[in-house]
């Protein structure tokens, strides 16, 4: 199996390549015969993990590159993108087939909105201000300034600013934030979590 893993890792380099094409090559490899103890499955199973290493390592240098983009926001464009990124080889090892490419951009751009979306939820429930009242209080005389001493606290954390770029996401989320508080109400007090004591 080593050999075999060799031999493979040696000729194949290109994470599109197919086990079909690659086998006549390596076949031409003088280490080939040494693998005749593998079974045809096994060396084709053996390809396909390698393929998938490839893949995975081209994967994570475009992702690299696109961490390292400063021009790289929550809402950017690929076409923007792709203008600023594809003199950087990495931007064309990862595919020759530009849709591809924008496919990787975007399940990209997906994820970090997700994870912006998720820290700001937890964001929000470290914020000493709000409480199962806060809804009630924006609704009121004093509901600008309560907002006010939201912002300021959300504006103070990294996690607070990130969805800037989505102020209606941002929005809605704090928004279903308070009124799930105010459907639940109170906290219950500390000592009904406490075991009685004897």
């Amino acid at each position: 199996a080593v050999v075999s893993t060799q031999s493979t890792g040696d000729m194949v380099r290109d994470a599109d390549a197919s086990w079909r094409k690659t086998r006549k090559q390596l076949r031409e490899d003088s280490r080939w015969e040494l693998a005749h103890l593998i079974d045809a499955d096994q060396k084709e199973k053996l390809f396909t993990e390698h393929i998938e290493t490839l893949s995975n390592k081209r994967k994570r240098s475009y992702r690299k590159l696109l961490d390292e983009c400063e021009h790289v926001t929550l809402t950017s464009t690929w076409r923007d993108i792709r203008k600023k990124i594809k003199h950087d080889a990495r931007f064309s090892k990862f595919s020759e087939d530009d849709k591809e490419r924008e496919a990787e951009y975007l399940r990209y751009v997906k994820e970090k909105v997700a994870t912006a979306k998720s820290d700001f939820r937890q964001l929000l429930k470290e914020i000493k201000c709000v409480s199962h009242k806060s809804k009630e209080t924006l609704r009121g005389p004093n509901g600008d300034s309560h907002m006010r001493e939201i912002r300021q606290f959300l504006t103070n954390d990294k996690r607070g600013l990130v969805l800037d770029d989505l102020p209606e996401d941002r929005d809605r989320i704090l928004d279903e934030y308070l009124t799930e508080l105010e459907k639940f109400g109170p906290p219950p007090p500390p000592t009904a979590t406490r075991p009685a004591k004897r």
